[in-house]
């Protein structure tokens, strides 16, 4: 069974099935990737726990930035974040965002 929850047109904020929880892409509000990564990963904890689900059943993450020389800066939130020991496969690159003003977009899947 596939349940979708908060869908609207376009997407579903979270798409569950066969017990993994897949969320949509997150962006976040502030002035710097160490804002938004911030704010973006607390979103992120909120889908989780809508779904049923944590950070430290998270399966694998994407991380989008808009530039890569932020790296450095969102791994500085992505690690003090990260549960000890829970970390999730991941992979980052650089990407055009849908807005000008975002830096960073993270998209999770996790077990529920």
């Amino acid at each position: 069974m596939i349940e979708r929850i908060e869908t609207g047109t376009r997407m579903s904020k979270i798409v569950k099935h066969n017990g993994v929880a897949y969320l949509c892409g997150q962006v976040g509000s502030g002035a710097t990737v160490a804002e938004q990564t911030r704010d973006c990963l607390s979103r992120v904890e909120a889908l989780l726990a809508h779904a049923g689900s944590s950070p430290e059943k998270m399966l694998q993450v994407i991380v989008w930035l808009a530039d890569m020389a932020d790296f450095a800066e969102m791994n500085t939130v992505w690690d003090a974040w990260v549960p000890h020991g829970h970390a999730p496969a991941r992979a980052c690159g650089e990407a055009r965002l849908a807005r000008v003003d975002l830096k960073v977009e993270i998209i999770v899947t996790a077990a529920c």
